[in-house]
C-alpha cells in the first residue's frame, strides 16, 4: 500500500479486516455495482440472499454445520448472537472463556474477554463468565512441560465447572489461535481433549473465528484445519469476511442450534446488501484464486524467514504462527512500541499484542501476499530489527 506517496507492507492487513489487499478489482467492482442499485435493504428482504451465500460457504464449512445467522457487521455482534444461541439452546447461563481471549468490544463481549485491565474503569460486568486458564504453552499456568502435560489445561476445564460455576454451563468460546492474546497457537491435540471434555460435560463449544476465519490460518475456518479437532457446534466469523474491510460478520451453527427469534438478536445494518456482496465475493475469491494455497506457501516462507531473523537477533523470540498469522515476542512491552514505530520508519505497518499489554509483535500481511512481497517484508523487518538493536530505549 502506499500512503502519502510512500511504500508500506501492511503487516496487520489492515485491522486484520483487509485480508485481501485495499484494491481487489473483482470485489471493489461488485460493491459499486450494489451501491448504484441500494445501500441498505433491512435484514427482511435479504434472507434469500444470505441464504445463497451460506450454500455457497457449505463446502467449506466442518461437516456438522449446517445453519446460520448473518445479522451482525461486527465480531462482537456475532460473538453476542452465539452466547444468545447457546444459553437459549441449552437452558443454561454460564459462558466459560480463557485467560488473554478476546472476544470484542461491546459489554457483553468485554466481559467473557481475559484480561482485567479492559474492565477496570466499569462497573458493567457480564453476570456468568467464567475464565479458565488457555493453552499458553510457553508460559503454561500450572507450571507443564509440552509432550508430558497430557493437556492438563483442557482436563481441567471439569474441576472449574464444578468448583467456579453455577454448574448451568452453556458454552465455552475459544479462538483457535488466541489472537489478541499474543498469538498463542494451541497444540493441536488440545482441540481434541477440550471437545472430548466438553463433550462428557455437555458445553457447547464456540469457536471464535473472527480473526481465523476466511483463509488466515491456510484452511477456509481453523476448525476445518489446524483446529479441526475442536469440531465446534457454532462458528463465529467477521473481519477478514469482507475481503477489502467491508463491515461483514456471521454466526454458523448445527443446525439444532438455530433457535433464536428475529427479535431476539439482530442490528440495523446486519445483512445489508453491500456487506452481503462483500462477503459472497470474498467467499468466491478465495475459492477461484487458490487463496488458501498461498497462504499455506507464502505463511511458510515467511515462518522460515522469521525463524532466521531470530537466530540473528538475540532479543526476538518465540516465533510461532499458523499460516498468515506469524508473531514474534520482544523482551517488553515498552520494546514492542519502540519496535512499531522503528518498522514504521522501514515501511512496515505492525501490530502488538494485547493493546499495548504485551510483548507479541504480530506480523499478519494479507492474504494475496507473494512470495517476492514476503522477502520484502523479512528485508525490511531485518532492517527494523538492526535499528532497535542500536536504538532501543533500555532500562
Amino acid at each position: 500500500m502506499h500512503v502519502d506517496g510512500e511504500r508500506f507492507v501492511d503487516c496487520a492487513s489492515g485491522t486484520f479486516n483487509v485480508s485481501l489487499g485495499y484494491s481487489t478489482p473483482e470485489i471493489i467492482d461488485a460493491l459499486h455495482g450494489q451501491l448504484d442499485r441500494v445501500a441498505h435493504l433491512s435484514s427482511e428482504f435479504t434472507r434469500a440472499k444470505s441464504a445463497e451465500i451460506f450454500e455457497l460457504m457449505r463446502p467449506e464449512l466442518p461437516p456438522q454445520i449446517g445453519a446460520f445467522w448473518f445479522r451482525d457487521i461486527t465480531g462482537s455482534g456475532a460473538n453476542e448472537a452465539a452466547i444468545r444461541i447457546a444459553q437459549k439452546a441449552t437452558g443454561r447461563s454460564d459462558i466459560f472463556s480463557l485467560f488473554l481471549s478476546h472476544h470484542g468490544q461491546t459489554v457483553g463481549t468485554t466481559g467473557i474477554s481475559g484480561n482485567a485491565f479492559r474492565n477496570r474503569s466499569f462497573s458493567l460486568p457480564f453476570a456468568h463468565s467464567v475464565k479458565i486458564p488457555g493453552p499458553d504453552c510457553a508460559n503454561c499456568f500450572y507450571g507443564q512441560v509440552p509432550g508430558s502435560c497430557a493437556m492438563m489445561c483442557a482436563r481441567r476445564l471439569e474441576d472449574f465447572v464444578e468448583y467456579a460455576s453455577s454448574g448451568q454451563v452453556a458454552a465455552l468460546v475459544v479462538e483457535p489461535v488466541m489472537g489478541n492474546g499474543g498469538n498463542i497457537v494451541p497444540p493441536p491435540d488440545y482441540y481434541r481433549v477440550l471437545r472430548e471434555t466438553c463433550d462428557r460435560l455437555g458445553i457447547l463449544i464456540i469457536a471464535d473465528e473472527v480473526q481465523t476465519g476466511f483463509g488466515r490460518t491456510g484452511s477456509f475456518f481453523a476448525s476445518t484445519g489446524y483446529a479441526a479437532g475442536l469440531r465446534p457446534d457454532i462458528i463465529t466469523f467477521a473481519k477478514g469476511a469482507g475481503g477489502v474491510g467491508i463491515p461483514v460478520a456471521g454466526v454458523l451453527m448445527r443446525p439444532e442450534l438455530d433457535v433464536l427469534e428475529s427479535w431476539e438478536h439482530s442490528s440495523t445494518s446486519g445483512a445489508n446488501p453491500l456487506a452481503l456482496v462483500a462477503l459472497e465475493e470474498t467467499v468466491r475469491y478465495i475459492r477461484d484464486r487458490g487463496v488458501l494455497g498461498n497462504v499455506t506457501a507464502a505463511g511458510a516462507r515467511l515462518h522460515r524467514g522469521l525463524l532466521a531473523l531470530s537466530r540473528t537477533f538475540r532479543d526476538m523470540t518465540g516465533v510461532r504462527g499458523v499460516g498468515l498469522m506469524q508473531a514474534f515476542d520482544l523482551p517488553t512491552s515498552v520494546d514492542v512500541e519502540q519496535f512499531i514505530a522503528l518498522g514504521r520508519r522501514h515501511g512496515l505497518i505492525l501490530r502488538g499484542s494485547r493493546y499495548g499489554f504485551g510483548r507479541a509483535v504480530k506480523v499478519r500481511p494479507p492474504l494475496i501476499i507473494t512470495g517476492e512481497q514476503v522477502d520484502d517484508l523479512l528485508d525490511r523487518l531485518h532492517a527494523t530489527l538492526q535499528s532497535f538493536q542500536k536504538e532501543a530505549t533500555r532500562p
